[in-house]
């Protein structure tokens, strides 16, 4: 089961630029709707792995394992 963000979407002038409202940071833009939105797919999948690899150092106890929430 994949998450579901939402994506704030805005056009100015000959750009689209757009943010996921659920991760600060993640922001983008493209010259379609298209292009920003896979654009928007590829940093928001950044910047997940990124906080997933630094959460796991930052556990100061012991990992048992992980479960599907």
């Amino acid at each position: 089961m994949g998450m579901t963000y939402s994506a704030v979407v805005q056009q100015h002038r000959e750009w689209w630029i757009g943010w996921i409202e659920d991760v600060p940071g993640v922001n983008s833009q493209g010259h379609t709707r298209d292009e920003l939105l896979d654009n928007l797919r590829d940093a928001l999948e950044e910047a997940l792995e990124m906080n997933r690899a630094d959460a796991k150092p930052a556990a100061d106890f012991n990992i048992l394992g992980f479960d599907m929430i």
